[in-house]
């Protein structure tokens, strides 16, 4: 949803944040998402989401938004 903005406004940091947590599960459909947002992300995009993954996993996904 938050890829493509359906429903909400297109925000790839936080659709790179889902897919990550879901990649980090097992889920391979996350995986291949999360890889595809990357490409059409920079670098700073990439490693805020990849902090915001790790701060919702550390938090027991209390903070993940």
């Amino acid at each position: 949803m938050y890829a493509s903005g359906q429903g909400l406004p297109q925000d790839y940091v936080l659709a790179h944040l889902w897919a990550n947590l879901a990649a980090v599960q097992g889920n391979v459909i996350g995986l291949r998402e999360r890889d595809d947002l990357a490409n059409k992300m920079t670098p700073q995009q990439v490693a805020e989401a990849q902090k915001m993954a790790r701060e919702c996993l550390s938090s027991g996904y209390k903070r993940c938004d």
